[in-house]
């Protein structure tokens, strides 16, 4: 204790003027100062001018504001402590320019990743470039973020509100652009957002022709129409795919008809199809072969000739397209479909459905055999009920070359005019005598022709019809001039018909 009382004792000698000591009494104030700052001062923050995002930020952190949220204890700058801030998708984010943002999408487009596109180009949009300025992406980009968004499954609102934005971005939508959201709306089944989009698109169009609706616009709005049934309306967007020179596609044209067809909206299909072959752009349009066939049933059920004949065009269409194909593809029209055209020609008086339909059947025939019996008939029928004589006894001409040498008993069903050509024996009696007078006088002079017709199936059609307006004497006259003017032999039918003459008097015993 003698060298600690020693030394305090003796502190007055060893103190200096404005000298200090720090005592080891706990009841001694002290007084604390600052360090001075060192290093470099913080930077002034960002002009508000150059519309940096981080001019909100606390510009004083040497932190990005990703950091805040890290939770780390080890400070940043500590060797293999230090890690980046950020993840990698927004690094990337810092070093492309637009161009290569573009080729960036384009990489990912072809293995659908859409999900990468869609954060790629938000955290691209909130970097700088290397001016210090917002990247601020063109039309292109934009819409392959939209796309983006489509992929991954927005509806039709969330892509709504995305277009609206991109007037943050002073860009003014195109086409693209709401071609893609159009096809949400389609997915979505939205005809009333739909309409009022293509009429926003039209509006705007006025200004900007890049944002006018194409061809794919209007096929979106006709597809999401038709899914709902609601065909008048997908017409009026024809027209007016029609009227702004747009091409309808195959697609649209197709599932028009294929529902006005199975909803027993015949007339309209006509519509469709008549509108379009008046365009230019789409008179090239051709159904499918089997819509066709199912196309000309229904039509033929409800005696629709004109739908029948298009139809039947269509069919002819595929036939010379396989027949010009290499290797050939050989399409043929079932020959009972054509009887049946055939017959609803005759029945709707349609005189280019008879021509249509045969030059159909021939067609698929491809010269290897003659069209059958029941298919001459059906154009007998046809002429006749359209008044056309001369085309009938032309087409009986042919049937006699192309079946006149059959079975007997089958020859004479086939050429008998009280069944099979009784519809021509109605036409000759239309007018009377007049007519048959005019039908005996013609086939007197093709008699005398080069070659020269002569038909006892022709002649039996005039004597019958005599016996039907109850003119015996013409009847005789022509049974008669069977042998004696064209020197042929009367049949069965030819004494048939004059009996039923003789019969319709009372005149048993001749």
């Amino acid at each position: 204790m003698a060298p600690i009382a020693i030394f305090a004792k003796s502190r007055a000698c060893f103190r200096l003027k404005n000298f200090k000591s720090i005592s080891t009494f706990v009841h001694l104030h002290q007084e604390a100062e600052l360090a001075e700052p060192h290093g470099a001062a913080p930077p002034l923050p960002p002009n508000p001018a150059t519309g940096s995002p981080r001019y909100n930020e606390n510009w004083r952190s040497p932190l990005p504001a990703s950091s805040a949220g890290d939770g780390a204890l080890i400070p940043v700058g500590l060797g293999v402590f230090q890690h980046t801030y950020g993840s990698p998708m927004q690094t990337l984010s810092q070093s492309l320019d637009a161009e290569s943002l573009m080729n960036q999408f384009a990489s990912w487009t072809t293995t659908q990743r859409w999900e990468d596109v869609k954060q790629l180009f938000e955290f691209w949009t909130r970097s700088l470039d290397k001016n210090g300025k917002l990247n601020k992406p063109d039309v292109n980009l934009y819409n392959q973020y939209l796309r983006a968004n489509l992929m991954i499954g927005a509806t039709s609102g969330e892509l709504l509100h995305l277009l609206t934005q991109m007037e943050d971005f002073l860009i003014v939508p195109n086409t693209a652009s709401y071609n893609i959201v159009l096809k949400a709306m389609r997915r979505d089944g939205e005809t009333i957002a739909a309409g009022k989009l293509i009429e926003r698109m039209l509006e705007i169009g006025k200004e900007h022709k890049e944002s006018l609706p194409d061809h794919e616009s209007y096929d979106q709005v006709i597809f999401v129409h038709i899914s709902r049934g609601q065909i008048d309306a997908a017409l009026k967007y024809i027209d007016l795919t029609l009227k702004s020179g747009c091409m309808l596609s195959l697609n649209a044209f197709v599932d028009c008809v294929r529902h006005c067809v199975n909803n027993s909206r015949l007339d309209t299909a006509v519509s469709i199809i008549e509108r379009c072959k008046k365009n230019d752009q789409n008179k090239s349009l051709c159904l499918p072969w089997r819509l066709c066939n199912h196309m000309a049933d229904v039509a033929m059920e409800s005696d629709n000739s004109e739908l029948t004949f298009y139809a039947l065009e269509f069919m002819a269409k595929w036939i010379a397209q396989g027949e010009n194909a290499g290797p050939p593809v050989f399409f043929s029209a079932n020959e009972g479909l054509v009887i049946s055209a055939l017959g609803t020609a005759g029945r709707t008086y349609n005189s280019g459905l008879v021509d249509g339909s045969w030059a159909v059947l021939k067609r698929s025939l491809r010269q290897k055999k003659a069209p059958s019996p029941e298919a001459y008939l059906a154009k007998i029928y046809a002429h006749a009920n359209l008044g056309n004589l001369p085309k009938a006894f032309s087409t009986l001409h042919e049937f006699e070359k192309a079946h006149g040498h059959s079975n007997h008993e089958i020859g004479q069903d086939l050429f008998s005019p009280f069944y099979s050509l009784n519809p021509l024996v109605v036409a000759c009696t239309k007018n009377g005598f007049t007519t048959l007078d005019s039908v005996y006088y013609q086939l007197e002079n093709l008699s005398r022709g080069d070659p020269p017709y002569k038909s006892v199936a022709a002649l039996n059609c005039v004597i019958v019809g005599c016996a039907n307006i109850w003119d015996v004497e013409r009847a005789y006259q022509t049974f008669n001039a069977i042998d004696t003017t064209f020197g042929l032999i009367p049949d069965v039918h030819s004494y048939n018909g004059l009996i039923c003459a003789f019969g319709k008097l009372g005149k048993v015993a001749q």
